[in-house]
Parts: C-alpha cells; sequence; structure tokens
C-alpha cells in the first residue's frame, strides 16, 4: 500500500502534544525506569499525547469532516500553560505521568472538542477527563512493574510549556502488521491571543 494512501479505518483522537523539551525531560526522569523494569511495554516519546477525545476507531471518511471543524474551534482558543507532573497508574496497568497547569481551561477545552465531534455526527464512547499522558502499559503477568514505576515519579515536576497546536492524530490500522504507531493527520494553531501568554503585546486589530 503506498505510505499517502489512507487506511480504511484508523484509531483517531483529538490531542495536545507536549513540546520536546518537555518531552526530553520527562524522559530523562524515567530512564531508572527503563532500565529496571525493561518487560514494560514502554510508548515511543513520538507517541506522547494527552488526549482531549478518544473517538476509538473509526473509517477515514470521519476525517475530512473534522479537519474543518478542529481548524476553526483551534483559532477560537487560547493556548494553555501545562507542565508535566509526578505519576500514577490505572489499575496497576496503566503508568502516566500527570498534567499541571491551566487544568480549568484544559476542561473547557476537552468538553467544547467533544461537542464538537458530536455535532459532526461521529459516535464515539466518552469517558470523564483525567488529565494525563500515557507512558507505558503492564503484560498480564506483571502486576508490579507499573506501581513502582509509578512511585519513582512522585517528585518528578516538569516545566511549564505552551499549547502551541490542536491535533488530530490517527494510527496506523490497515497497514499491515506490526506495532500499532500514531501520527499527527493534521494540527492546526490556536487563536492570535496565546500571544499575550508570553509576554508580548497583543497584536493590532
Amino acid at each position: 500500500m503506498d505510505d499517502h494512501t489512507e487506511p480504511p479505518t484508523r484509531r483517531v483522537f483529538v490531542a495536545l502534544a507536549p513540546p520536546d523539551e518537555a518531552k526530553d525531560e520527562l524522559a530523562r526522569a524515567l530512564e531508572p525506569a527503563y532500565v529496571r523494569y525493561p518487560r514494560l511495554r514502554w510508548n515511543r516519546i513520538e507517541d506522547w499525547h494527552i488526549t482531549l477525545a478518544f473517538l476509538g476507531e473509526q473509517p477515514s471518511t470521519v476525517v475530512p469532516p473534522l479537519r474543518a471543524a478542529l481548524a476553526d474551534r483551534a483559532a477560537s482558543h487560547p493556548a494553555l500553560r501545562l507542565g508535566l507532573r509526578g505519576g500514577g497508574h490505572f489499575d496497576q496497568r496503566l503508568l502516566w505521568t500527570g498534567i499541571d497547569g491551566d487544568l480549568e481551561r484544559l476542561h473547557l477545552l476537552a468538553a467544547d472538542v467533544r461537542d464538537l465531534v458530536r455535532s459532526c455526527g461521529i459516535a464515539f464512547r466518552e469517558r470523564p477527563l483525567h488529565p494525563h499522558l500515557t507512558l507505558a502499559r503492564s503484560r498480564r503477568d506483571d502486576a508490579v512493574s507499573v506501581p513502582l514505576a509509578a512511585a519513582g515519579l512522585t517528585g518528578f515536576t516538569g516545566g511549564l510549556w505552551r499549547t502551541e497546536r490542536l491535533h488530530l492524530v490517527g494510527s496506523n490500522i490497515g497497514r499491515g502488521p506490526g506495532p500499532i504507531h500514531y501520527r499527527d493527520i493534521e494540527a492546526w494553531r490556536f487563536g492570535a491571543a496565546v500571544r499575550a501568554l508570553d509576554g508580548d503585546a497583543p497584536a493590532e486589530p
């Protein structure tokens, strides 16, 4: 199959992505865990995202209407100030680091995105938003590594960073055997008001 051909179905989600410097900071903090818990199924750093709306497996036909709608929605929202902090786990199986910063506006953005997805006629299973970044999953016979790795992140506090773009992300489902990887389908800058977050003078009207 041509690399530029869209797969018939893919897992799709809308997300925010930490910048490279924030990822590098977290990766350095995880170096001891990488060595101590090699049997964990560690996510690729390239796949680290903060999911706002997970749409599950969808036909590729959902992508065009989402592109236009998400572009408009991103332009109407300012950027957020976020950071990565600490560690935790879900059911001793999934390791995560938490999100710090402008959480109130993060929840508002996620609610807005989910409303938009529903308005496009796309059905998906909604879960409460617990802002986090998934790092690894345990194997079925290992119920110890994830809690220990989470405890090792207790003191981690990353620097704050600005969300530059809203990302529509898709998997490589339909492209043959092998691990599932994710890539941006498209990403859109948040509105011009983001400049004020850095102390810059607002743009002239």
